[in-house]
């Protein structure tokens, strides 16, 4: 072979090719599984095309196992699907599809598809580097097939269409979003032509479902570095068209020699400093919209300069808005989310030597089980291009985390749950449900966080009975 392959990868391949032997049909390995072999990246996906029927190929793949795994197919695109365990843990998923060639309608990206040649599929590849075929065919079993020189751009850490760009991108505009996604996360270099191409194609993206299109985005968040992904989005033109709230804050306003940091690349650079600490989705969005409504609460006062009052309440606001706009789920992700960016400003506003323990205990009561996904988020929000300013703020937080977690030991205040609860309080009193019942419940709550009385049960019982009396409730 001339790409290396694991033992289970060769014996799946040997299969393969003494299935298509049997039913007379080339077959070939291509697309990303031969790319992420070559660049030495894990993959559990393998596409194998073939100058025939997939589905009719996929079924006779399946014979040749013990036990033979099951064939999903779906007949209206000839494709197929099996997985292949190799043990209790892991597992390839082969995907098969005959050769075809591809036309497209100016206004949809569903292609008008007609059986073709393996040369015809690989011309309708997205990338060079995705255009490569590995030959399962017995007189040249191994052969690597690169027509587009995708090994040499991959030496050149280079991403570039097979076609012409602007064919390829009009055809398709996903592809634009593919670009910039594997530039992303191989850290390669779109060339320069189809970097044009994305620039003059950008408004074709809204041919493109909502679901296509965050699917991309969000692997550009999971990658390593996604301030990558992002610039090249708002340089491009997509982001404007894609999340036009995150482009309005871009650029920084003068008065009076006073001005503002530019909160775009800000939001980058705390995107890509909560990359390096968590893989978590879900914060690296928080971290992307914590300060996205900065633009609609910005404001300049005589003598004092730009301010953004409230902009984590409006952000808070702004995120269900956003996640139905993106299409991202409207769940706990949703309300994660929303959390973290009405909150953000919380730790970093403790920094001072007067806060007082209630404070303390309010931002534990708060946040919840969530408190060190805020942590998280608020070290990352820490910039500075003044490395001793930086230096001297996280030393200062360090510190608030230290008393929240003094505090937190001493009242056991996080994932709270109230010593005396409402059927304790309607039981002592005769009550039904009703009015009263919360008031006392929130009494309880607002005096053990005030440090009124501990967080503990014969306290709060104490309190309730005062509370009671006067709400002039009888036993």
């Amino acid at each position: 072979m001339d790409i290396e392959l694991s033992q289970f990868e060769q014996f799946i391949m040997n299969k393969i090719s003494l299935a298509a032997q049997k039913l007379q049909l080339e077959s070939y390995v291509v697309g990303g599984f031969v790319r992420d072999k070559i660049i030495n990246r894990q993959t559990k996906d393998i596409d194998v095309v073939c100058i025939g029927d997939g589905i009719e190929l996929a079924n006779e793949v399946a014979k040749h196992f013990n036990p033979s795994p099951s064939v999903n197919f779906f007949k209206n695109f000839g494709t197929a699907q099996i997985k292949i365990n190799q043990n209790e843990t892991e597992s390839i998923e082969i995907e098969f599809v005959g050769a075809r060639k591809e036309s497209y309608n100016f206004d949809s990206r569903n292609p008008i598809v007609t059986p073709g040649t393996l040369e015809d599929d690989q011309w309708r590849r997205d990338f060079t580097i995705n255009a490569m075929a590995i030959s399962l065919n017995k007189e040249n079993f191994g052969i690597l097939i690169d027509p587009f020189n995708g090994l040499e751009h991959i030496k050149e850490r280079l991403i570039k269409t097979p076609l012409s760009p602007d064919s390829t991108f009009s055809d398709d505009p996903l592809r634009m979003m593919r670009a910039i996604r594997f530039a992303t996360q191989l850290s390669y270099t779109i060339e320069a032509n189809t970097f044009e191409a994305i620039k003059n194609n950008a408004h074709r993206i809204k041919i493109i479902s909502q679901e296509r299109i965050v699917e991309e985005i969000n692997k550009i968040i999971l990658s390593h570095q996604p301030s990558v992904g992002f610039d090249m989005l708002y340089k491009t033109g997509l982001l404007e068209i894609i999340f036009p709230q995150m482009v309005d804050l871009v650029g920084a306003e003068y008065i009076d020699g006073k001005g503002h940091k530019d909160n775009f690349y800000h939001t980058l650079q705390v995107l890509d400093n909560i990359s390096k600490n968590t893989d978590d989705l879900w914060l690296r969005w928080a971290a992307i919209l914590h300060d996205i409504a900065k633009p609609a609460t910005k404001k300049f006062e005589e003598g004092h300069g730009w301010t953004f009052h409230g902009h984590e309440v409006v952000g808070g606001r702004m995120v269900p808005k956003i996640f139905t706009q993106l299409k991202l789920p409207q769940n706990e992700k949703m309300k994660f989310v929303r959390k973290m960016v009405e909150l953000h400003l919380r730790p970093i506003s403790l920094t001072k030597e007067s806060i007082t323990d209630s404070a303390i205990r309010r931002l534990i009561f708060d946040a919840g089980e969530d408190l060190d996904a805020l942590f998280t988020l608020c070290s990352a929000d820490i910039t500075s291009k003044n490395k001793e300013k930086v230096k001297r703020y996280l030393f200062n937080f360090e510190l608030v985390k230290e008393r929240c977690a003094i505090v937190e030991a001493s009242d056991h205040i996080r994932n709270w749950q109230p010593p005396v609860s409402g059927e304790m309080i309607m039981e002592y009193f005769k009550l039904t449900p009703c009015r009263e019942v919360g008031v006392i419940k929130n009494a309880i709550r607002e005096a053990i966080l005030d440090g009124v009385i501990p967080n503990e049960y014969k306290a709060a019982h104490a309190f309730m009975i005062e509370t009671g009396r006067k709400l002039n409730l009888v036993q």
